[in-house]
């Protein structure tokens, strides 16, 4: 008799999340190019010196720089590279200075750990800069270093910047167009944005805007704080953002209409993205229909002010509507970087798990002997970046990444001869780091393997000595950062997450509150919207990183996800609300707009004390026909959201 067992082999979902590639982008060829060259450089250099170790650091150097060479803007490149070096140099020096010290080096490697990981929560910069600040450590803790004390830092941070030179070659020759290229990129997102009104791709379009006007933002403010009212081209990039941020505005309200706009609209801010990348100035017909109604009215009008902009030759930098405000200085960001380090409970709290992770695997290479033990530390470090992921997928990644990377490296020990043949290995090997790095981390891992077995290879000559050391030690390391620093550390997923998301909920509630009448300045109304918008797009992606993690994180993670939606589009029903009024419907009474902050208040509330989400009955009435409607459609289904039983 045939007997049918109930086993289920398809993956669990957060498997699939974890394993799947990310999109293919097209590849960076001046990345590939760079890296190729500048870490194979130093081994031709050092070779043909007679000293191959020294080559082999600066390609160390260099693969640091190559791994943190990912900005777009020139001025960024300088921060991304050159900060990171620095702190990387600093590194080096204090490992050295304790290698073959014993306790006095697991003491020393501990504390460098602690301040890596506080500092690393500052910002981007900041967490490649403490990144490297620990690695280097832990490799000159755990490896004697050729020659005197100052030349490894020396030698690591020349491969660094050699990186940072090779990508300022073309500096002169495309000043300002990296930021030219981004905001238009922003214009084509919104084009996209506009076409997916009334469609079910909005919600993934929208979020697509807000993370293209982050990143211009970002890119254009690096340069506003030095040139601000001094470059022409940087007044009209600013300009153009803050003038298609209106349209940004207009497109709720046109997709809770719940009709298409005219293939004319979309195409009219296609034709404006073209405008901007050429730098266009000439009149534009834009070609488009007339307005039925407010809605309509308030896109045509948004446009054709967006157009005025993107065409006029000339911008007064002091009659510009600032949206943003003027950075503060550098002294003062660097002032409250500072002290947001030493006084924010995040900033402790990792920088205590990191320091404890690392610190146990000191005592547990110095107690039980471990070949290239260092590997154990440096493991912990790349798996224990919260800001890099979650912590739980890159110590899966890493494994798996790791596993994969050996299998090259294994070929390449085994059949290479060490000498002038490293060269063209090099030259093959290095261009698969920026290649595969968009892939995920896992692919990243299985890169970057290979390229450091074969420098350690020329520093130490084990051959193939070095891939069972190299997997055990990885092992280990991802054993621990998952032990101690993911399974025992109490930090709660909600504790991480739902505080953030109560914050949102919170400022959303003042973000209705000042969205209709005449008490709040437009300016500072816009910065409002596009901080909620930020906000919330930083919470998408440590939900989807959530996603990636087992029960029961995974699991609360896609109970809480609703509620990540539902309040975007309470945003988007406040400001479609608003465009509305400002073009010609009725106000909301200041009843009707009390009550739905206060609802969103008590959400707030609610997320930040619950583990789970409880339904909550939720009585919000006012006249149907009130621009409110829809707002407290959503904020009452916000509310509804329950967690499965």
């Amino acid at each position: 008799m045939s007997r049918e067992f109930p086993l289920s082999l398809t993956p669990p979902d957060w498997l699939v999340r974890n394993l799947q590639s990310q999109p293919a982008a097209p590849m960076n060829k001046a990345a590939v190019a760079r890296a190729a060259l500048a870490m194979t450089l130093p081994l031709v250099v050092g070779l043909a010196a007679g000293q191959p170790a020294y080559g082999a650091l600066a390609s160390m150097g260099a693969l640091s720089g190559v791994i943190g060479d990912t900005a777009d803007a020139y001025r960024m490149r300088i921060l991304n590279i050159a900060i990171p070096q620095a702190f990387g140099a600093v590194g080096i020096t204090l490992g050295s200075l304790v290698f073959g010290h014993g306790w006095v080096a697991v003491l020393a490697v501990t504390g460098i750990a602690l301040v890596s990981g506080m500092i690393s929560t500052i910002g981007a910069v900041a967490s490649v800069s403490g990144l490297l600040l620990l690695l280097n450590a832990v490799v000159g803790a755990g490896l004697p270093m050729p020659g005197q004390w100052w030349l490894a830092p020396l030698l690591m941070t020349g491969g660094g910047l050699l990186v940072l030179v090779l990508a300022l070659l073309a500096w002169p020759l495309r000043s300002g167009v990296p930021e030219r290229d981004a905001v238009a990129d922003t214009y084509r997102r919104v084009a996209e944005l506009l076409a997916a009104c009334a469609t079910d791709g909005y919600d993934d379009a929208r979020h697509a805007v807000t993370q293209s006007l982050n990143q211009s933002y970002d890119l254009v403010l690096a340069r506003r704080a030095r040139h601000h009212g001094r470059s022409p081209d940087l007044t009209r990039l600013l300009a153009q953002l803050n003038s298609v941020i209106a349209v940004v505005e207009a497109a709720p309200a046109a997709h809770l209409r719940g009709k298409p706009l005219p293939v004319e609209v979309p195409e009219a801010v296609r034709h404006l993205a073209e405008a901007v990348r050429t730098g266009y100035t000439g009149p534009i017909a834009l070609g488009l229909p007339e307005p039925a109604d407010e809605t309509s009215r308030a896109v045509d009008h948004a446009l054709r002010h967006t157009a005025e902009v993107v065409t006029a030759p000339d911008v007064d930098p002091y009659a510009l509507d600032d949206r943003l405000g003027r950075p503060a200085a550098l002294r003062s960001r660097a002032a409250q970087a500072a002290r947001n380090v030493m006084l924010s409970a995040a900033s402790w709290r990792y920088g205590l798990r990191l320091a404890l992770c690392i610190g146990i695997a000191q005592v547990l290479v110095s107690i039980i002997s471990v070949p290239r033990s260092y590997w154990v530390a440096l493991t912990i470090t790349f798996v224990l970046k919260p800001d890099f992921g979650s912590v739980f997928s890159r110590a899966l990644l890493r494994a798996l990444g790791t596993v994969g990377g050996l299998v090259i490296a294994a070929a390449v020990l085994a059949e290479v001869p060490r000498g002038w043949w490293d060269v063209p290995v090099m030259l093959v090997l290095a261009p698969l780091i920026p290649a595969l790095t968009p892939r995920g981390y896992g692919y990243q891992t299985a890169a970057i393997t290979p390229v450091i077995l074969l420098l350690s290879d020329v520093l130490n000559r084990q051959g193939t000595g070095l891939l069972l050391p190299r997997l055990v030690d990885s092992l280990m390391g991802c054993a621990i950062a998952l032990a101690v620093g993911y399974l025992l550390w109490p930090e709660s997923w909600h504790t991480r997450v739902g505080d953030r998301l109560a914050d949102a909920v919170a400022d959303t509630a003042r973000y209705v509150e000042s969205a209709f009448g005449d008490t709040v300045e437009p300016a500072a109304r816009a910065r409002m919207r596009r901080r909620l918008y930020r906000d919330l797009s930083v919470i998408r992606t440590d939900f989807q990183r959530a996603l990636t993690e087992p029960p029961p994180t995974g699991r609360r993670a896609a109970a809480w996800w609703p509620l990540v939606v539902a309040v975007e589009r309470i945003v988007d029903a406040t400001t479609a609300a608003r465009v509305r009024v400002k073009h010609g419907a009725a106000p909301p009474s200041e009843a009707e707009i009390t009550q739905v902050a206060l609802q969103l208040r008590e959400l707030s509330e609610g997320v930040r004390e619950a583990e789970v989400l409880i339904a909550v009955r939720t009585d919000l009435t006012g006249p149907p026909d009130s621009v409110l409607e829809r707002l407290r459609q959503e904020v009452a289904a916000a509310r509804a959201i329950a967690s499965p039983r």
